[in-house]
């Protein structure tokens, strides 16, 4: 079995993750996940760089023990990770003692190669970076990335000589192209490996957190030269050569592009020295914006991904942040944007096909599909395209474009369903395995694709493969075998709740996940259940909206399959209307206008994209159009032509 292993930068633990660090670990755990699906042994190391001076100074600022200050960050952070569905392998900290093994054992590596002597430094110093700047990289004599002034610092340091590697360097980036990504990542890089890059400092004096260089016990070794080595430390480096054997060379190194020349420029210099192979890869991703800035905990321009993965979802997080922006590039993130893709991506496309197509299944077929006796439609050809294009696309790490294609698959399967119209055949008993060959084929389209989805949203996807009949462990799924086209098998397919209830635009992004608005208010179910409805009706009277507005509220024709009175409500009857793509039921508060047997055959008009409710123990998909009289009596909207206006129809 072919082997990968994948790591990200490790992280200071001065404080809590931000969203722009969660965005490569989401990154790399989407790879990671894809490579698993795809048969391959994988290694995802992750890990907390806790040497930090920085990390040191807000210890002492809590009045703790920094070590005892890194173990409480460490649970801190994995709780963000697993919250995030991150699957990490392994979880390095540079306090542990297998990685202090690695720092000496390479550090000693490189002075007994001659590489290391002792020497004076001179010059700028980035507390928040804890890097060395030269002259030319400041911008008005600032740090470029933290736009604070570096301190001028003095004192003595232990050099590793860099530029004794810069031909080596060139010649290993013409001999190996892709070595680094994406490619303005790396004709930067070559920029300044061509300009002759300098020696550089190894060790820090007068400090005592971090780890002592092995022939000097007053130095410490330098944060980034500590940080660096953990990519080999994590895979028994100096402690458990069999292991090592197994998993170095790293496949990927997936970082941000400000630390590029740490990664492609020293690390592979330093690697050299000690007799080691280079990693095949590393990428340096863009970053995420926040307010028009890079997320920097110094700035202050931060956003907590718990805070976004709880408004949403930690999958519409994950896809949001792996479709909308194309890694290798820097992207924006705003609350608007994210209630957009959320409703766009999955309100209105994912999760409504996932709802069509096993109401459809649930009315049509009472739940369970049969193989179809028919030869494959347009969809089997499809899939077969999207999986290829998926799998060519992940491989060269496009992830955005990779997930982007499988939307295709999931818009083309809308579409098929608005040109076969399966509630029109249905109605046909002469045409019964035509739509059995295309329910079949929906939830065949449906199953492939939250098979391509799965190492984007691992739980969600998990759910629709359970609710579109798939019944092994994911775990057990495998992309050479399962992303193949199959009608084969007979299936039961669940109706269950909307996976992604629609987010209106007066909500922003925040109670998609609050379940009971009434509960917030202090009502009452029924209580706000009518005011619901009169939201409408009072709306006019306290504003104007614009065609814009309005046109986002969807109305439609429905008719009346069902109603009964809700358990333990006076006022409230349980209606189920036929949409002309299924069956909606929605709690209306007109049990004193209406005798529930008085309603079925009406044809009345609903809004068809109301977020869900629960009422009353209840859910209720949608709202029931009705006028108020000055008696408090309720009287539908309704139909009188069938013939013009059947169900589904639009109201417009």
């Amino acid at each position: 079995m072919s082997r990968f292993y994948v790591t990200t930068a490790i992280d200071y633990v001065n404080s809590r993750p931000h969203l722009g660090t969660a965005y490569e670990k989401i990154a790399a755990d989407v790879i990671a996940r894809y490579k698993r699906l795809s048969g391959v042994d994988t290694l995802f190391v992750m890990g907390n760089d806790e040497h930090s001076q920085n990390v040191y100074q807000r210890a002492k600022e809590q009045n703790m023990d920094p070590l005892e200050f890194c173990d409480q960050m460490d649970a801190e952070f994995r709780d963000v990770w697993q919250h995030l569905g991150v699957s990490f392998d392994d979880f390095l900290r540079t306090t542990q003692e297998r990685h202090r093994i690695g720092v000496t054992t390479m550090v000693q590596k490189l002075a007994d190669n001659g590489d290391l002597y002792e020497g004076a430094y001179e010059g700028w110093y980035c507390i928040s970076c804890e890097a060395f700047k030269q002259e030319k990289d400041l911008i008005d004599e600032n740090c470029p990335v933290h736009q604070i002034r570096p301190q001028w610092i003095k004192e003595k340091n232990h050099f590793f000589r860099l530029s004794k590697y810069r031909d080596r360097l060139l010649e290993h980036y013409t001999a190996h192209p892709e070595f680094l990504q994406p490619d303005i990542r790396r004709n930067e890089v070559l920029r300044f490996i061509e300009a002759g890059p300098e020696d550089i400092s190894i060790s820090r004096t007068g400090q005592s957190w971090g780890i002592p260089v092995p022939f000097d016990p007053d130095s410490v070794v330098y944060v980034w030269v500590d940080a660096l080595i953990n990519y080999v430390s994590a895979v028994g480096y100096g402690t458990d050569e069999d292991l090592f054997e197994k998993w170095w060379p790293a496949n990927l190194h997936i970082i941000g592009k400000d630390i590029t020349r740490f990664h492609c420029v020293i690390w592979p210099a330093m690697l050299m020295s000690a007799g080691l192979p280079l990693p095949q890869q590393v990428f340096g991703h863009g970053w995420v914006h926040w307010k028009g800035q890079k997320m920097s905990k110094s700035l202050g321009t931060v956003l907590d991904p718990l805070e976004a993965a709880n408004r949403l979802g930690p999958d519409p997080l994950r896809l949001y942040l792996t479709k909308a922006i194309g890694f290798g590039q820097d992207g924006d993130f705003t609350w608007e944007r994210f209630g957009e893709s959320y409703n766009a991506d999955l309100a209105n496309n994912f999760g409504n096909l996932v709802s069509r197509f096993s109401s459809m299944v649930d009315r049509y077929r009472s739940g369970k599909l049969s193989p179809p006796s028919q030869a494959a439609g347009p969809l089997a050809s499809l899939a077969d395209d999207v999986v290829g294009r998926y799998r060519v696309a992940m491989d060269s790490f496009a992830l955005d474009q990779a997930t982007g294609a499988v939307f295709e698959l999931i818009d083309g399967t809308n579409e098929f369903i608005t040109v076969s119209q399966p509630w029109t055949v249905a109605k046909e008993r002469s045409r019964s395995k035509d739509l059995d060959q295309q329910l079949y084929e929906i939830g065949e389209a449906l199953r492939v694709a939250a098979l391509l989805l799965m190492p984007v949203m691992p739980t969600s996807c998990a759910e629709v493969l359970k609710r579109v009949g798939e019944s092994r462990p994911v775990s057990d799924l495998r992309l050479d075998r399962d992303a193949l086209w199959s009608t084969s098998n007979e299936r039961m397919i669940i109706k269950a709740d909307a996976l992604w209830p629609r987010l209106d635009s007066s909500q922003d992004t925040v109670s998609v996940l609050t379940t009971n608005k009434s509960k917030e208010r202090g009502q009452g179910p029924e209580k706000a259940m009518m005011q619901q409805e009169s939201e409408t009706q009072s709306s006019t009277e306290t504003s104007l909206i614009g065609i814009d507005d309005f046109s986002k509220v969807e109305l439609r024709v429905g008719k009346v399959v069902s109603a009964e009175l809700v358990p333990k409500s006076r006022k409230l009857l349980c209606v189920k209307i036929d949409t002309g793509s299924g069956e909606k039921q929605i709690v209306a508060g007109i049990a004193g206008s209406y005798q529930p047997e008085a309603l079925v055959g009406k044809l009345i008009v609903f809004v068809a994209n109301l977020k869900p409710a629960t009422l009353v123990g209840v859910e209720s998909q949608g709202m029931i159009l009705a006028a108020t009289g000055e008696d408090g009596k309720a009287t539908l909207l309704t139909v009188d032509d069938a013939a013009s206006a059947s169900p589904g129809a639009q109201v417009r």
